[in-house]
């Protein structure tokens, strides 16, 4: 971490956030009340968060990579990705009802989520070692939720909050990812039965397993590596979709399957 991060402001980002998720009360921008003005500050922000909620006995479960739309981005109005943390009490199942009672303003998209096979911890993996790495894809939908009021943030704003970081849901049924054409992926998103978003697999960074390589390498560059098991979502195929309590979502993603959850 760099010296020339402010830690108190740092430190007072981070409980601000934390508070706003445990109340479920969103607040004003942190960048600009605490000065979080660069990535840096806002990765270590959200560093000190990953290791408070470790320290209640969870564990990190996998990643997710944020921003790899152009659709997104434009929504947002940011210009690069971002990463996120995954835990263990993110994760839900195709079909499972998903608890509206955790969440503060929330938003799905659908991706590709892919489980890592063996450890990559080499210090710049090339591609191909990224790719021998990883064992299967998943259907997946992201529920993605600001402590930001209004989703007003900035790029050091969704960062320091960990990639604004909801739940997630896995499909059940794992496919090789050498027996799919990952970019030419079509995806189609429902709510209560009327489409609601689509895209396809060169929405994310061109290709989802290039969103992967960027994070493999974002993380080798900080010093840490991706795990066997570790889930990564790779990032959305098309817009997010604001989500309310009832709400039974459905993404069919190409021959990758389809995933669904309800919103309870």
């Amino acid at each position: 971490m760099s010296q020339s991060i402010d830690q108190t402001s740092v430190q007072a980002a981070a409980i601000a956030l934390r508070h706003a998720r445990a109340t479920r009360t969103p607040i004003g921008p942190i960048s600009t009340r605490f000065g979080i003005a660069d990535l840096e500050a806002a990765y270590a922000v959200a560093g000190t968060n990953t290791a408070a909620r470790m320290a209640t006995g969870r564990r990190i479960v996998g990643k997710k990579i944020g921003l790899t739309s152009v659709a997104v981005q434009r929504q947002l109005g940011v210009d690069q990705p971002d990463f996120g943390v995954l835990f263990d009490d993110m994760e839900y199942l195709d079909g499972d009802e998903i608890p509206m009672s955790q969440l503060l303003q929330p938003k799905i998209e659908a991706e590709v989520a892919f489980v890592v096979g063996r450890d990559i911890d080499e210090d710049a993996p090339s591609f191909c070692q990224v790719l021998s790495s990883l064992a299967y894809a998943l259907p997946a939908l992201e529920i993605v939720d600001s402590a930001i009021a209004d989703w007003q943030i900035t790029l050091e704003d969704t960062v320091a909050d960990n990639a604004s970081c909801g739940l997630y849901v896995l499909g059940a049924q794992p496919i090789s990812v050498g027996q799919l054409s990952l970019g030419d992926l079509g995806m189609s998103m429902t709510q209560q039965g009327k489409v609601v978003s689509t895209g396809g697999g060169a929405a994310c960074l061109g290709h989802p397993l290039r969103a992967v390589y960027w994070l493999a390498r974002t993380m080798a560059q900080r010093g840490q590596g991706l795990r066997a098991g570790d889930v990564i979502l790779s990032g959305a195929l098309g817009p997010m979709v604001p989500v309310v309590q009832g709400d039974l979502i459905h993404a069919q993603i190409g021959a990758l399957g389809s995933v669904s959850c309800r919103i309870g």
